[in-house]
């Protein structure tokens, strides 16, 4: 799974899978582990990175805890259709990102359309259903990155909107 965060008001990308993860924090290299994670109680956690032990409480309202230390933690699942900025403000081009794996059924827009913010764009089969992916924004196509009948993976780029 592919999450944008803030950690105490800074940006970072965090992908995470099973026993690994990687973190890159906006302007820094990005760090790769391997990981375990066990619940130790009410929302509390015990995870081990590289041989250190963590232990990480859910406080509530965005606030964790790891080993006593408090952070304020916002986390953006790019499949949702809210961000940390709405398409409105979004200047330049915009992906339009598969937000799970599937395979393409119809691809209803095509490079140079005007198109209205909400208008349907690409038709994408996930587990047995049918998800439209919606223009963010009115704007004009750029690119089509794929075409119907492609398997995608979460988060590959279907389509570029200026």
């Amino acid at each position: 799974m592919k999450y944008e965060i803030l950690i105490d008001g800074k940006a970072a990308a965090l992908s995470v899978a099973v026993e690994r993860f990687e973190y890159r924090r906006e302007g820094c290299t990005a760090i790769e582990r391997d990981y375990s994670a066990a619940p130790a109680g009410d929302g509390t956690w015990s995870i081990l990175i590289d041989g250190r032990s963590y232990a990480v409480a859910i406080l509530g309202a965005g606030e964790v805890s790891v080993n006593g230390r408090l952070f304020h933690v916002d986390v953006f699942d790019p499949r949702e259709l809210r961000g940390r900025r709405s398409a409105a403000d979004h200047d330049g081009p915009q992906a339009v990102t598969a937000p799970m794996p599937g395979r393409v059924i119809r691809v209803l827009a095509e490079p140079g359309q005007e198109v209205a913010a909400g208008e349907g764009l690409i038709v994408v089969e996930a587990m047995k259903m049918q998800n439209e992916m919606k223009s963010p924004r009115a704007g004009r196509v750029a690119a089509v990155r794929t075409a119907a009948g492609a398997t995608v993976s979460a988060g590959d780029v279907l389509l570029v909107i200026e």
